[in-house]
């Protein structure tokens, strides 16, 4: 059997079924671990955390921490656009463990996630968090929010808000950067081959796909250069 445990969780469906705004937002957590330790973590836990605990302790799993890939409500819970999303902060008293964010992205967190400082482990793009024998590499990846990051492990990406099947992470919100985005729009078309690209959002059929797959068919790779791409998406 393989070590890794990576499970893909879909809001509106697999947790939170019964929530309209989560069924909407059709955000995507994982649970990532070792069966052999049966430690995990939780990759964006919102809407309804007790379901997505109660999973993962059905395949025998525990959560030891949570891997933030920004600070959005529907990834961390907190106010959105004025209904108030379960997050974090309601899983950590259930599950007291470590919640990882890159740096950069702390401030915003902190103002809206409920969360206490003591309660945030800061990272740089780049670092390593181990779950038992599986080490899960953070990449930086600005441009949606100025703390994005995205998560490698095992020729897996999960890749947040970042890019998408089709698309990828809005640039007009607050902290967003258009030409930050296409920066690390390459440094996630650069990946391995072959590695299978995880979203945070199912905003396509299918629920994953190479990145060879990704960068032939989504629109968001079309422009030849920078300067084109902000001509086109800079806004």
């Amino acid at each position: 059997m393989d070590r890794l445990y990576f499970r893909q969780m879909l809001s509106g469906r697999d947790f939170a079924a019964a929530d309209p705004i989560a069924q909407q937002m059709v955000n995507f957590s994982y649970a990532i671990g070792d069966r052999e330790t049966a430690e995990c973590v939780l990759v964006d836990p919102a809407y309804c955390t007790d379901d997505l605990v109660d999973a993962v302790e059905a395949d025998g799993m525990r959560v030891v921490g949570v891997l933030a890939s920004h600070f959005h409500a529907d990834h961390i819970g907190g106010n959105l656009m004025g209904h108030q999303v379960e997050g974090v902060a309601h899983l950590l008293e259930r599950c007291s463990c470590p919640v990882h964010v890159h740096r950069d992205e702390t401030p915003w967190v902190l103002r809206t996630s409920g969360l206490g400082a003591d309660q945030l482990v800061e990272h740089d793009g780049g670092d390593v968090v181990s779950v038992g024998a599986i080490d899960i590499r953070l990449v930086h990846t600005p441009g949606h929010t100025p703390g994005s990051q995205c998560f490698h492990v095992d020729g897996r990406l999960v890749s947040g808000d970042t890019l998408f099947l089709d698309g990828c992470g809005r640039t007009d919100f607050p902290g967003s950067d258009p030409a930050e985005m296409y920066d690390s729009l390459q440094v996630l078309a650069a990946m391995p081959r072959g590695t299978e690209v995880y979203p945070g959002h199912r905003y396509s059929a299918p629920t994953s796909a190479t990145i060879e797959e990704i960068t032939a068919s989504n629109y968001v790779y079309r422009p030849s250069s920078k300067e084109q791409w902000l001509a086109m998406f800079g806004r």
